[in-house]
């Protein structure tokens, strides 16, 4: 039995972070940029905390204020004003803090498959951007090729809820059925996006197999941009 190719999406919109970039790898070395910055310009707090201990305070924080679960960053300068208030350490150098901070943290290494995956989408169908992070794509170099980007720290509403996809869509013009989102996250990105009323492709990078675990039927799985544009020209029209 023949399938009819469907048409062609609108739009693709993608999640950021594990994605497009492996992030685990540069929040660490963003975190040891920040430390070294605190044992320069703030030693009284660079003596009393380390990493981890630092770490282990923003959990505690977020076990009490569950809400700094939409903004990490805002999680991490409370978590820094506390540290300094306890180190009778200048607040005011918090900011200067988070800016280097944010520097290293938007120092992301897109895989290899990203750009030139981008560029020969960009041609084909409107691009967007919907993260619960705090990547910039302005720092990072990428914003050129989004027509869109949400963010939930900025939009007040974070994945899985349906209400960020459908604002995706919106600043695209475009309808969720005539739209794909593609992610790492089974949960918070295909079956977020699915509820929302857009196709979810889950970008499994790794070969995990955690739709079964989760029960959740992706509309594609694939290994990266190129698989993606595979699944896309054989199976639209």
């Amino acid at each position: 039995m023949t399938t009819t190719p469907r048409a062609w999406p609108k739009a693709l919109l993608f999640d950021l972070d594990d994605t497009l970039w492996p992030i685990a790898p540069v929040i660490l070395q963003a975190e040891e940029i920040l430390f070294a910055w605190l044992r320069e310009h703030a030693p009284r707090v660079a003596q009393r905390f380390t990493i981890d201990s630092l770490r282990q305070a923003r959990l505690e924080l977020l076990a009490q204020k569950p809400e700094f679960q939409l903004d990490l960053g805002k999680l991490r300068r409370a978590g820094l004003l506390a540290a300094f208030e306890q180190a009778g350490e200048d607040a005011a150098k918090v900011e200067l803090a988070m800016a280097e901070f944010f520097a290293a943290r938007n120092a992301v290494v897109p895989y290899d498959d990203v750009v030139p995956g981008l560029l020969r989408l960009k041609n084909k169908v409107l691009l967007g951007a919907i993260t619960n992070g705090n990547a910039d794509l302005r720092t990072i170099g990428l914003a050129h090729h989004f027509r869109a980007s949400v963010s939930a720290p900025a939009f007040g509403v974070a994945k899985p809820d349906p209400a960020i996809f459908l604002a995706g869509c919106r600043e695209l013009g475009v309808a969720p059925l005539d739209a794909v989102y593609v992610g790492d996250d089974v949960l918070l990105d295909v079956q977020g996006a699915q509820r929302a009323g857009l196709r979810g492709v889950w970008m499994n990078r790794n070969g995990s197999r955690k739709h079964i675990e989760h029960g959740v039927e992706p509309d594609a799985i694939v290994r990266d941009v190129d698989e993606l544009l595979d699944w896309l020209e054989r199976n639209h029209a």
